[in-house]
This record gives structure tokens, C-alpha cells and sequence, in this order.
């Protein structure tokens, strides 16, 4: 129950804007100003207990408290290493970020580009800081995580080695932003080393808010050089690596001066005219800061003699600095992907630049509930959490004259980098879409997945945290699902949709509602064999109690071999007599326990009737089913619950358990109604009232 509590305040909150850049989430409850007043009121040094300067904070395996790795580090703060150290010096540039000894380039690639718009950059990592004024060893940065900004509190101790940081540093040694930021993150994520491996499109996504795509290089789109203009005229963040086919090949240097395996970022994209012909070029930049492409269009080659005095000018840079142009050509031959992170409107001001539609949803996958796999399971797909999306409007400026609409899907499941710690790793993800048309909330089932094909899918599934793609469709209504790989994996996730022109996106569910027929039966109904039986049972109060129709009930279940049943609880006894008695008496007259009868009955027929495989008990998409044909409407979290509350650990759910969750769905939407005197669908509850009821 508190779960659910703290969902609905995290829903709550999110409605009033926390979590917005604005009003960013406070990691860990660690208040930014206030921690640094009561640092600069005690005349000490802030020290973080939330991520303490100990081995814990480095690792948990390569760099874990055990390991030579970790032999003769020392934290120490920017003031012990240098005498006069700067947060920023001028401007935060590409160049602050070098490669420590942690395999994380694809997050200083990110950093990289990040810094060519300034005011992304604004975003992440406040200005308002420095080891001059108001210096207490505490900085902060802010970033995106699964819909939401969080405001990460860090002190200045960073690990050491012979004096120097043993992870990202700026090339002359004096400026930490970098180095602090890079604590943050490993903060939020749990350790440094949970930074090791990954792609550069998460760093890009975390740093912007941003929807990220990857596109192959061995089979470019024939439009990909116009894809990246535009991207850079967005201010999008682009990075790009070389594929390793062995261990041994990761960060290899090949004789054209490029590393395998490296994160670089692209940082520009220009024609020149060359020799009476049109070439197309990309500038790129090695985090490293050093060992640069040394083929065509390098610092030092002849194809710059050729091009006009201007271009070589605005262009050229002859420094060892990492960064380099390269044709367009070689580009797609020497590298392996390309992987670019969109902006979101509230990214980017001004008129000069052209902004994405944004729509986005949290949900997540509950085995036996929401967690059906992808379409190679069909009993489960449909299980799957489902979403419209509205597509009215062309693009501008179609490609080869092909009208279209062009939108990105991006697909994240959450919290995985940090649960690394404990053993977790990435499931493996996608999704599908299909052409639909229909009523928005009706949750569909297995027979439309059946009948119907996928008008497009994510290239692939994988074990990344983000599956994204880029599709162009014509105008319509399309139903995405997205899913793990296979059924029964549990996951949270969160889904955005970024389209050229507004478009309508929206999750379709069941409703909920009830439409279980009341079961009307009047004293001169009875048989005078039924009330001879009930005389029998009810002994001389004449009323059955809650004891004595759990005494009833398991008599009959024992003798039937057709349903599988532990018997029922007193617990559910006392909800079945709560719903019928009407005195307030605690126990059931002859026409209630009538009543009671049929209906056990009804649930009886339903019960085998759902029971597709025969097994004598449900699995929990049968329940599903079954809960539907008793005449409730119900969405994917109150499915949840009932699989939460009602399923054994195999996720089946045998017959008592079926009564019983029939039985209370009843008594729920039959006090809401009762109480909700004007149909509003709003009731109000004092404190006294809410326990009465929740006590029921």
C-alpha cells in the first residue's frame, strides 16, 4: 500500500512541475544552498555522507575494495593539488575533458559536445560556483533522468594517484568542472565504476533531455549528411564510433590514427568546393585531446591547398587538439555508428531554431500483468502496455518528394546502470507499431495481434537502455507496444514519441467501471428445499456467520476434483458476508446467503470456463479474461494489484482466490457508488470515515 502511496505522490508532484529544469528533484533529499549555508555558518568543508571518499564510491568489482586497482588512491580536494584551482576557466571547451583510467569515453564524448551549446551546458553544470567566493567543497549539477531534472549534491574530494585525478581532467590540470561533474554522475548511477561501458547516447540523453538515435554507418540512410545539418543546426549532440570485432581491438589505434572502440564526438558538418567538385565533410573530435585522423582532409594534408582562401581559414586548425575533419565518404567507411540526440523544445530558445513535438509516458512491465513479451509469445503480447499515436500533419520538407510523417520512438528502461551493484543487468527491448483505428480506450487483445501485421517495429531488440528509431509513416492512427524480448520480465520504462509536427500520443487502457448484474431474489423465490438446507446450517440464530460459511464453502470445494483450491479463508469469508449483509449484523440471513449461493455459483461456471489448458487453476492471463466476463472494466495497475495480491509465486490463481477477488472488486465499487451520492465519481472522506471503510 505505502508503494502505491508514493506513486501517487510521485504523480502529484510531477502534475505541479517538480522535476522540471526548473524545479528540479533534490537527489537523496540533499539541498544545494542550504548545505552550503550551514558549511559557510560552520567554517568547515562539506563531506558527503551520501557518497563518502571510500572504496565503496570507487567500485564493487575492478574496482571494488579488493582490488590492486584501488592500491594507493587518496581523495583529495582541487586546493590540495594545485594552488590555484578554477571551476571554469572563461568558457568550459571541448579541450577540459581528457580520459582518466576509467573506460568511460562515451560519457566524455557527451561531455564534449555538450559544451558546444552553451546553453545546455547552462543546465547541467550551474555557473554560479567557484573555489574563490563562497568556497565550502560543495558543487552541484543537474541532470535528466527519466523524465525528470535531479539536482546532484557532491563535496570536492576526487580519487588521487601520485597527486594527480586518476579519472577525467581538463588538459592543464587547474580546472575541475569536469572532474566534479563526472562525480556526480558516478553518484547517481552508484559508483564510478557502474560509468564503465556504455553509449554515448545515454550521457547525450542525461545532459539534455534529449531523445538519442544510432544509426549504422555500414548501411547509412541516403539522406543521413542532410540528417546531420539539420541535427548540428538544432543544436543537437552528436557522437560517433568504430566497432571492435575482439578484446584485443578496444582502443587499438589503426594506421590512419583512429581508436576502435573510442567514443568521439562530431562537431561539425560543411561542403567546400574542391577541384571543380562539391565534397561534403565532418569534423570530429577524440576526447583523448590528441592522435587525430592523418588521412584526407587532416590538419596537415594537401587537399586544403585546393579549397578557397576562406574555407581553409574558417575551417582549418593546426594543433594537436583531437580534432579533425575527414570527408564525408571516409567517414562512412571508417567509422561504425553514428548516434545523434534531438533536443526537446524547452532545450532550445529563439526563433532560429526548428523544434521537435514532444510527448512521453512512464509505465512499466509486471510479470503475469503487463509483461507479455514480444510477438513470438501471442497468448502474451497483447498484455503489453499500449499507445495511440496521431499523426495529421506532412512534413515541410519531404525527402525525395515523398510526403510523410517523420517522427522518433525512443523506448528506456530505468535504473538499470545503477542496480549493476547487485547483479542486475539490461533487458533485452523493443517495440512494434500497427495501423489502427478504433475506440481510444480499449485496451486490445489477442485476436488484433493475431489478424493484423506491424506497419513498422524497432530495428532491433536489445539490451541497451534506450531502443530508438527514426520512422517516416503516412498520416494515420498507429498503436505502439513496446515489450521486453520475453514474457515475465519486470521492468519500469519510459517511452517518448518526438515528431516533426504536433501530433496526438496517448496510452489506451480499459476503463474502469462495473457492470455486474445484481443478483434479485426475494424470499418467495426460495425452494422450501434450499430453506430446509439453510435451517440445517444456520443452526438456532437462523443466520449464517462468517466461521460458519468458511466451515460451508470448503465442505463442498473438497469433494469437486475439477478445481484446485488451498480452501477459503476467513478473510474471504468476512468480505462475502460484508458485501451482502445489508443490518449490519455480520452475518447472513436466508435470502443474503441465497443470494451468496448464485452467485459462488455464477463464479464456479466462469471459473472452469476460463480455464482454457484445463488445469484446475487460472494463470493470470485467463484472470484477466475471466475478471472482464464477470463484468469488470479494469486498467493495467488494478490488474496489477490483483496479480500482486491474488497469485501464487507461478503467477496462478486458484479458485478461492478467484472468489475472492471477485467478491471485493463487488464490495469496492459498491461503496464508492453508495457514497457517491450525485454521480460526480468524487467522493470526500474524513479520516474516521477512510479507516471505517479500509477496515472493512
Amino acid at each position: 500500500m505505502s508503494g502505491i502511496a508514493s506513486k501517487l505522490q510521485h504523480n502529484r508532484e510531477r502534475s505541479h512541475g517538480i522535476g522540471s529544469n526548473s524545479h528540479a528533484v533534490k537527489y537523496l533529499n540533499q539541498d544545494y544552498e542550504s548545505l552550503r549555508r550551514s558549511c559557510l555558518e560552520g567554517g568547515r568543508l562539506f563531506e558527503d555522507d551520501c557518497f563518502e571518499a571510500l572504496p565503496s564510491s570507487l567500485g564493487y568489482n575492478e574496482l571494488g575494495p579488493n582490488s590492486y586497482k584501488i592500491r594507493g588512491i587518496t581523495w583529495k580536494r582541487p586546493t590540495e593539488l594545485c594552488s590555484n584551482p578554477k571551476f571554469i576557466v572563461e568558457n568550459a571547451t571541448r579541450t577540459d575533458i581528457c580520459q582518466g583510467a576509467l573506460g568511460d569515453c562515451w560519457l566524455l564524448a557527451a561531455i564534449a559536445s555538450l559544451t558546444l551549446n552553451k546553453q545546455v551546458l547552462s543546465r547541467v553544470v550551474p555557473h554560479d560556483q567557484s573555489f574563490e567566493e563562497n568556497y565550502a567543497g560543495i558543487f552541484h549539477f543537474e541532470f535528466w533522468q527519466f523524465g525528470e531534472w535531479v539536482d546532484v549534491v557532491v563535496d570536492d574530494r576526487l580519487p588521487t594517484r601520485d597527486g594527480k585525478l586518476l579519472f577525467v581532467h581538463s588538459a592543464e590540470g587547474s580546472e575541475f568542472w569536469s572532474a566534479l561533474l563526472e562525480k556526480a554522475y558516478a553518484k547517481l548511477n552508484g559508483c564510478y565504476e557502474a560509468l564503465s561501458g556504455g553509449s554515448t547516447t545515454e550521457g547525450f540523453e542525461d545532459f539534455t533531455g534529449g531523445i538519442a538515435e544510432r544509426h549504422d554507418l555500414s548501411r547509412a540512410d541516403p539522406h543521413l549528411f542532410k540528417i546531420i545539418k539539420k541535427a548540428l543546426d538544432r543544436g543537437s549532440l552528436l557522437g560517433c564510433s568504430i566497432d571492435i570485432t575482439s578484446a584485443a581491438d578496444s582502443e587499438a589505434v589503426t594506421y590512419r590514427k583512429l581508436v576502435k572502440g573510442h567514443a568521439y564526438s562530431v562537431t561539425g558538418a560543411e561542403q567546400v568546393e574542391y577541384r571543380g567538385d562539391t565534397v561534403q565533410l565532418i569534423r570530429i573530435r577524440n576526447p583523448w585531446g590528441q592522435v587525430e585522423w592523418n588521412g584526407a582532409w587532416s590538419d596537415t594534408s594537401s587537399e586544403w591547398r585546393y579549397v578557397s582562401d576562406d574555407d581553409r581559414r574558417r575551417l582549418t586548425n593546426r594543433a594537436e587538439d583531437g580534432e579533425f575533419w575527414m570527408s564525408f565518404s571516409d567517414f562512412l567507411r571508417q567509422y561504425s555508428r553514428l548516434e545523434i540526440c534531438n533536443l526537446t523544445p524547452d532545450a532550445l530558445t529563439g526563433d532560429e531554431y526548428k523544434k521537435w513535438a514532444e510527448s512521453e509516458f512512464e509505465d512499466t512491465w509486471r510479470k503475469g500483468v503487463s509483461a507479455g513479451g514480444c510477438r513470438n509469445y501471442p497468448n502474451s503480447f497483447w498484455m503489453n502496455p499500449q499507445f495511440v499515436i496521431k499523426l495529421d500533419e506532412v512534413d515541410d520538407d519531404p525527402d525525395d518528394g515523398e510526403e510523410g510523417c517523420t517522427f522518433i520512438v525512443g523506448l528506456m528502461q530505468k535504473n538499470k546502470r545503477r542496480m549493476r551493484k547487485k547483479g542486475e543487468d539490461m533487458e533485452t527491448i523493443g517495440f512494434a507499431i500497427y495501423e489502427y483505428s478504433g475506440k481510444r480506450q480499449v485496451h486490445l487483445k489477442k485476436n488484433f495481434f493475431l489478424y493484423n501485421c506491424s506497419a513498422a517495429r524497432s530495428e532491433t531488440f536489445i539490451n541497451l537502455r534506450e531502443v530508438c528509431n527514426r520512422f517516416c509513416l503516412p498520416p494515420g492512427e498507429y498503436l505502439i507496444i513496446p515489450s521486453t524480448f520475453e514474457p515475465n520480465k519486470n521492468g519500469d520504462f519510459y517511452m517518448r514519441v518526438f515528431s516533426e509536427k504536433q501530433a496526438d500520443f496517448q496510452e489506451i487502457d480499459d476503463p474502469v467501471d462495473c457492470h455486474v448484474e445484481e443478483v434479485d431474489i426475494d424470499e418467495d423465490d426460495i425452494c422450501d428445499r434450499f430453506k430446509r438446507l439453510f435451517e440445517k446450517l444456520a443452526g438456532h440464530d437462523v443466520e449464517i456467520s462468517a466461521f460458519e460459511l468458511q466451515r460451508i464453502l470448503n465442505r463442498v470445494l473438497v469433494k469437486r476434483d475439477d478445481i484446485k483450491t488451498t480452501g477459503f479463508s476467513l478473510s474471504t469469508c468476512h468480505n462475502m458476508v460484508n458485501l451482502l449483509d445489508k443490518d449490519g449484523s455480520g452475518k447472513l440471513g436466508l435470502v443474503e446467503f441465497k443470494i451468496l449461493w448464485a452467485k459462488i455459483e455464477k463464479f464456479l461456471d466462469l471459473y472452469k470456463e476460463r480455464d482454457t489448458d484445463q488445469s484446475g487453476c487460472m494463470n493470470s492471463s485467463e484472470m484477466r479474461m475471466a475478471v472482464e466476463a464477470a463484468g469488470f472494466s479494469l486498467n493495467n495497475p488494478l490488474h496489477q494489484i490483483i496479480v500482486a495480491r491474488y497469485s501464487e509465486p507461478c503467477l496462478t490463481i486458484d479458485f478461492d482466490n478467484f472468489v475472492c477477488c471477485l467478491i471485493r472488486l463487488g464490495m469496492l465499487f459498491k461503496t464508492f457508488k453508495t457514497m457517491d451520492k450525485d454521480g460526480s465519481g468524487v467522493i470526500e472522506l474524513g479520516f474516521m470515515e477512510w479507516l471505517d471503510l479500509a477496515m472493512v
